[in-house]
């Protein structure tokens, strides 16, 4: 009897999935959007997004994108729907090993299709995959008299034996932040360190960090190098982060363009690599600095999977925050509308 169940319950899902591959990601039904917070319709095939109504969103496949990311969405800055300003990637190494499992390229064992499944939940014990179509409300509610939406998105096994999953938490006061909590699930392999990297900083063409010992820029980081590959990552002390009076420790980037929507591109550039809208400034923080903490950043010379010089040269692709994993490791991911002078001087000013 239980096998039949098992069986069942498989061909149900199985169903739903073929359901969904039939339909465009416009055909399903529009997130609703309340005073606060942008959800998921509920009861019908929906678009998975969770978020701020007048600020930062995230999505999940079927939204347009590769699948085994999240999708960061920034409509504040005159995005579009379904138009991305950054990827998250899910990147668990295991203990005792140098390499990461990636989220975005390793292939699912679900579907045999590149790029591990994510599904949402409203609690953290829904490790059985779901269908993407039908995602969570997530949970709405008051934390230090703040409201707040919470989402957990799961991660199908890595090949490297890994099973994470994230915490996603929006606060009504932080409109432009998504905290991130991460943890492994029953039966992962021993985790040395689970990095969500945010994926896409060729997009917006991030070029400047900025640090308490000053600006580190792309191309001095990386001279003279014009390849079509990823460059080695450069890394970067928690103690040269920028420091919240709270003890915040902030990792900054930002374009090094005054205007980036006014770059003019090479012949043969992909529409989708083509910025518009309204500047901004993009960080991760963690509330508490540690001596183990770092950020990495690596650099593209050519947009990604092309030939198309990036305009300006060489900028940050990946930009992260590692490390060492434990249950419950927070993570601050923003993408603020100030410039970056003027989101140091907010951070220096503290709460």
């Amino acid at each position: 009897m239980k096998t039949y169940i098992l069986f069942v319950l498989n061909v149900i899902f199985c169903s739903l999935c073929l359901c969904v591959k039939a339909q465009d990601w416009k055909s399903l039904a529009s997130p609703q959007t309340g005073a606060l917070w942008v959800q998921p319709a509920q009861g019908v095939p929906a678009q998975p997004v969770w978020g701020h109504a007048r600020g930062i969103q995230v999505g999940l496949s079927p939204m347009p994108g590769p699948r085994g990311l999240l999708r960061i969405y920034t409509p504040y800055l005159g995005h579009k729907a379904g138009n991305v300003m950054n990827y998250i990637a899910f990147e668990p190494i295991v203990k005792g090993d140098d390499k990461r499992g990636l989220s975005e390229l390793e292939m699912s064992r679900l579907d045999d299709k590149r790029g591990k499944r994510f599904w949402s939940a409203n609690d953290s014990l829904s490790t059985a995959p779901a269908p993407e179509h039908l995602p969570a409300s997530g949970i709405i509610e008051k934390i230090n008299g703040h409201e707040t939406l919470t989402v957990f998105i799961f991660s199908e096994p890595f090949e490297n034996g890994a099973k994470v999953y994230t915490r996603l938490r929006f606060y009504e006061q932080q409109p432009y932040e998504v905290e991130i909590t991460t943890y492994s699930y029953a039966g992962s392999a021993e985790l040395d360190y689970f990095i969500v990297t945010a994926t896409m900083g060729n997009y917006a063409r991030l070029r400047k960090l900025y640090l308490q010992s000053g600006t580190a820029v792309s191309g001095k980081l990386w001279p003279g190098y014009n390849g079509d590959a990823f460059t080695p990552h450069a890394h970067f002390p928690a103690g040269d982060f920028i420091a919240g009076k709270n003890g915040a420790a902030w990792f900054i980037a930002a374009p090094g363009e005054k205007d980036p929507a006014k770059a003019v591109y090479s012949a043969g550039t992909h529409d989708h690599w083509k910025y518009y809208g309204k500047k901004a400034t993009q960080y991760w923080y963690s509330e508490r600095s540690d001596e183990k903490l770092e950020g990495l950043v690596n650099g593209r010379y050519t947009y990604w999977a092309s030939q198309s010089p990036i305009p300006g040269g060489i900028s940050f692709e990946n930009f992260e925050l590692k490390a060492p994993f434990k249950q419950g490791n927070r993570f601050i991911f923003g993408v603020s509308p100030l410039t970056s002078d003027q989101l140091i001087k907010k951070i220096n000013k503290g709460p």
